[in-house]
């Protein structure tokens, strides 16, 4: 696996770089923190060599500093908004972000509840919230926003919010996920602070797009292809082109709401500090990336990685119209097919050759393992084992789990648990592999192994049961899947 980003590098220009903001501001900066946190997975693959907490870590750099805001939308409170990629309600989320921040020592100041409109649901969160002793504010909803700025900036709009009371010079506001309100509040934050006779400046955080990296760049393509279901769209700053006379790269929505931001600038503090919404961000991204075409293929294995998981999406009816056909125009101007994406016609090899469901592997170091399907185990977990021991240095011959050991899960499986599948998944693999290892020694090196995983490809003949999608996923492997099905079943589980 080679290295495309230099992480400590980053982690030090990005916080130098909000320190001389706050300066900028005279000593108060409330920045709208975009994306996540922490658990950057994204950021991680098109950019290999970045750590998926390495945000985190750069704002542990400004620990003294900083505090955190968190913003969620009441009518998400109500509606039981869920993230796509945990499953749990974003006012569940909310208790898992403060608990993480907790356990690193960052200090979670309050939370800023926007679109409150008494919903019964909300209520009850506030209630739970302070009874855990946080600091709860209300929002509200302002009636033609963000058109009617005189409106907006006057008591009867931002004024009829509360003000949240902070104490450190950077503010951090951050949110479980998009339309929760995170610039409404630092906007309104600004406003009061302006009736206090605070000063107070306003950044924006945003991994993606690249702002100095080219409108078309693999990077920022990767981008694209993350938010289709979002209609996102990359586009030169014509703002910051006017200002500068530079190319600057950056995304509809930003460039749309600027002359309504630039307005309410200038009614709270009679000018904007900002001339264009590029001016407005703090990434340093572009500047840590050690090896660009390294990132530029990276890049490219993403948008790949994205096409298949829109078609497989489409396939269980749970994706968003157009998604393939939008990230499947970005491989047409990289001139890259699904087939660029090594495991693909590894995998698929097998499958013709056997009939049957096969999985390729991509091992860090660049070799291919592959599996097919036995009566006594799915392709993914063949592979998994093939895998193993091929970084262990095990003949291929050298059974790692004997079949006395499979066959009473199996046993148990149909006998007693009603499966109807009688071969084993990868979680069952590794337990039954781990039960071996007590007093195997070829097992024990295999399980040995488990972390040399991280980073791999992995692509299936067919779409993977959510058992074993979640723990390929828990080893750090990046998995893609055919959009069919094992079976012609109506209903798969």
């Amino acid at each position: 696996m080679q290295i495309g980003f230099d992480s400590q590098k980053y982690i030090e220009l990005q916080s130098r770089h909000i320190r001389e903001r706050i300066a900028h501001f005279g000593g108060k900066l409330y920045l709208e923190f975009g994306g996540k946190l922490f658990d950057d997975n994204h950021a991680e693959r098109v950019l290999p060599g970045f750590a998926a907490d390495n945000k985190l870590q750069m704002l542990l750099a400004l620990k003294e500093q900083a505090e955190i805001v968190i913003a969620i939308n009441a009518a998400d409170i109500e509606s039981s908004k869920r993230r796509g990629d945990l499953g749990i309600t974003y006012d569940t989320d909310v208790g898992r972000l403060i608990d993480v921040f907790r356990s690193f020592g960052l200090y979670v100041g309050s939370i800023a509840m926007t679109q409150f409109a008494d919903q019964p649901s909300a209520l009850l969160f506030e209630s739970r919230m302070k009874e855990n002793g946080l600091n709860v504010y209300r929002m509200y909803s302002i009636p033609n926003y963000p058109g009617d700025v005189d409106l907006i900036v006057s008591d009867r709009g931002y004024g009829r919010n509360d003000y949240i009371v902070t104490t450190r010079p950077l503010v951090v506001v951050t949110a479980p996920g998009p339309g929760s309100g995170k610039m409404a509040t630092c906007l309104s934050q600004l406003y009061h602070e302006h009736k206090r006779g605070i000063i107070a400046g306003y950044a924006k955080f945003e991994t993606f797009p690249v702002w100095n990296l080219p409108l078309k760049h693999p990077v920022n393509l990767a981008y694209e292809a993350a938010t289709a279901d979002l209609d996102d769209v990359n586009m030169i700053d014509p703002f910051h082109l006017e200002a500068y006379g530079e190319t600057a790269t950056n995304y509809n929505r930003d460039v749309e709401i600027f002359p309504v931001l630039r307005t309410i600038f200038e009614k709270i503090y009679g000018e904007c500090p900002y001339k264009s919404p590029t001016d407005m961000g703090v990434n340093m991204l572009a500047y840590a990336i050690s090896d660009d075409e390294v990132c530029r293929e990276a890049a490219k294995q993403e948008i790949i990685r994205r096409f298949f998981h829109a078609a497989c999406e489409e396939k269980r009816r749970t994706g968003h119209k157009g998604e393939q056909q939008r990230i499947e125009l970005l491989m047409r101007a990289l001139r890259i097919v699904p087939e660029t994406r090594k495991t693909v016609p590894a995998a698929l090899a097998v499958a013709n050759r056997t009939r049957k469901p096969a999985v390729a592997i991509e091992l860090p170091d660049g070799s291919l393992v592959t599996g097919r399907t036995t009566v006594l185990l799915g392709a993914a977990s063949a592979a998994l084992l093939n895998a193993l021991k091929t970084l262990a240095k095990i003949p291929d011959e050298i059974e790692l789990i004997s079949p006395n050991v499979i066959v009473p899960i199996q046993t148990l499986k149909v006998d007693h648990m009603q499966s109807l599948n009688p071969r084993l998944h990868t979680d069952e693999v590794l337990i039954a592999l781990a039960i071996c290892a007590g007093s195997d020694l070829n097992a024990r090196r295999a399980m040995a192994q488990l972390e040399k995983l991280k980073g791999s490809q992995l692509h299936s003949t067919v779409l993977l049961s959510s058992v074993d999608e979640s723990v390929l996923r828990k080893l750090g492997i990046h998995l893609t899947c055919e959009a069919t099905y094992e079976n012609n079943n109506l209903y798969h589980k």
